[in-house]
């Protein structure tokens, strides 16, 4: 089982320290995307989609950032920030070069929290091999 509660102390001690890292990088990009800094207004010109869209994307961190540190709905916002990075790297690769790196290694980080933190072992040990709920 690899959900929060079957993790060692010292495995939850590094998902904790994880986490926290991710929302402090997330945070303050998405808080510098919605506060219009010039580096994210070019950024996003270089992108091509509007302004618009670095209103949503610095929603959707904030959002993720939530998400990570609430400890029921911390998986999905792991899992929501890895989809995030995804695109995030994609659009380095296609659309506005330069390194795709930093992108790459929260997406890591942020699939590494979703992992360790899955509910389908939680699932699995509660039903038996048919799907039964387990008393």
């Amino acid at each position: 089982m690899t959900t929060s509660t079957s993790l060692s102390q010292t495995q939850r001690r590094i998902v904790w320290a994880v986490r926290v890292l991710l929302a402090l990088a997330f945070g303050a990009a998405g808080a510098a995307k919605l506060a219009g800094v010039p580096m994210m207004v070019q950024v996003f010109d270089a992108i091509g989609f509007g302004q618009w869209f670095r209103y949503v994307t610095g929603v959707v961190e904030i959002l993720g950032v939530v998400l990570l540190l609430v400890p029921a709905t911390a998986f999905f916002g792991a899992l929501w920030l890895a989809i995030t990075m995804t695109g995030a790297v994609a659009t380095h690769l296609i659309l506005i070069g330069g390194s795709p790196l930093p992108a790459l290694v929260l997406g890591l980080l942020s699939a590494f929290v979703a992992w360790k933190l899955r509910p389908d072992a939680r699932l699995s040990a509660q039903t038996d091999s048919h799907g039964r709920a387990q008393a």
